[in-house]
């Protein structure tokens, strides 16, 4: 739920080896370095260092433009939360190379290999509201403007992206189908809502599959079958789960995107770690997700990298849980399909919904408190 506007929505998110990670530790050491957050971002190339065409939709195969100053078999990738283009974030959609969508943290987005958040709102003009609360929509410009900051892919399996009824999922498939950025977690059936996006980076192959944990009206009424349209689901976890098997098959590095936790609740829930476990199990080299409003701790399952709450990113509105506005990109660097390293640009959303980059004093305060929400996680560090 989220409460009205005006109060905080909720609203919502062998010797070579070790020489090449010892060549990642000393080339990435700044990687999670905040920048000034009064300085206007340079002109962001979409995705410095990565292709620079347009990728083409969800399932499809592209390759990455080089990023000579990374070792062999390492890649870097980078995750932000949730995303809004209404209300105050309206105005986003037109943004400049020089203030991109995402304001100057487009500089850490673009920076990795590939990047990706949620955007939780339908892309449709149309349609009838659902019975519920709170209702998002966007124009598909919304998908050009996160490519212009950087962004590389976008998880659309939340419980808003169906805001906007039959119609509405129309339009957004339409759209999803025609965007500059593959969206992954929704389709006009099951096959293509799990379907992992896979791309291949300097010869590292990367899966990416996306889904839904929450229960809510989307999750059951909108929830993609083998003729029906929706979103992937991660109620039952069978089929997220046999997607997963799927991609490590034939993926070095497999991520999971979900929406999943209570709104609010800084500590994940038995279900998330559950899920969390079964996907460690199946293969999954990272899973990530939003949806709390508030960052979750993180660090490593095994082998697995777990990151349970990403938080606000671009937001409409404000939301109603203390330090709701505590913001962030989390960037993994992956050499020879492990990760290796975990670096964060800590952000604080300001007044007009943007993740403003912290550094010094104001930096580290949002790094140590998201450092001990670790302790009720059951993980152990990620490698720093």
């Amino acid at each position: 739920m989220i409460p009205p506007a005006g109060t905080r929505p909720r609203s919502r998110h062998s010797v070579a080896a070790q020489a090449s990670l010892l060549a990642v530790g000393a080339l990435l050491a700044c990687a999670g370095c905040s920048g000034s957050p009064s300085a206007a971002p340079a002109a962001v190339r979409p995705g410095a260092g990565k292709s620079a065409a347009a990728s083409p939709g969800a399932g499809a195969d592209v390759t990455a433009g080089p990023t000579p100053s990374l070792p062999p078999g390492t890649i870097t990738l980078a995750f932000g939360g949730d995303v809004h283009f209404t209300e105050r974030t309206a105005v986003r959609l037109n943004g400049t190379p020089a203030d991109p969508a995402l304001g100057p943290i487009s500089r850490t987005v673009a920076s990795a290999d590939f990047a990706m958040v949620n955007l939780e709102t339908a892309i449709t003009t149309r349609g009838s509201e659902e019975p519920k609360l709170y209702h998002f929509r966007t124009p598909p410009s919304a998908l050009t403007a996160l490519q212009k900051s950087g962004v590389d892919a976008v998880s659309m399996a939340n419980n808003h992206a169906v805001d906007y009824g039959p119609a509405g999922l129309t339009d957004t498939l339409d759209a999803v189908h025609h965007a500059p950025i593959p969206v992954l977690g929704i389709g006009a059936n099951e096959a293509e809502a799990y379907k992992p996006y896979v791309k291949d980076i300097r010869g590292v192959k990367l899966a990416v599959v996306a889904a839904s944990q929450v229960m809510d009206l989307t999750n059951d009424k909108f929830r993609a079958g083998p003729k029906k349209p929706g979103i992937a689901s991660a109620l039952d976890p069978t089929k997220l789960v046999a997607a997963v098997k799927r991609a490590k098959a034939k993926a070095d590095v497999v991520v999971v995107y979900l929406h999943w936790g209570t709104e609010g609740q800084s500590c994940p829930g038995a279900e998330q770690k559950s899920i969390a476990a079964k996907l460690s199990a199946a293969g999954a080299t990272a899973v990530v997700g939003t949806h709390a409003h508030v960052m979750l701790g993180s660090g490593m399952l095994g082998p697995t990298y777990v990151n349970y709450g990403l938080g606000n990113l671009l937001w409409y509105g404000t939301s109603p849980y203390p330090r709701s506005d505590d913001s962030g990109i989390a960037t993994l660097t992956i050499a020879r399909g492990k990760v290796v390293k975990q670096g964060f640009t800590a952000a604080v959303v300001d007044g007009r919904g943007v993740p403003m980059p912290q550094a010094g004093a104001a930096a580290k305060a949002v790094t140590d408190r998201l450092a001990t929400l670790r302790a009720c996680t059951s993980l152990l560090p990620a490698p720093r």
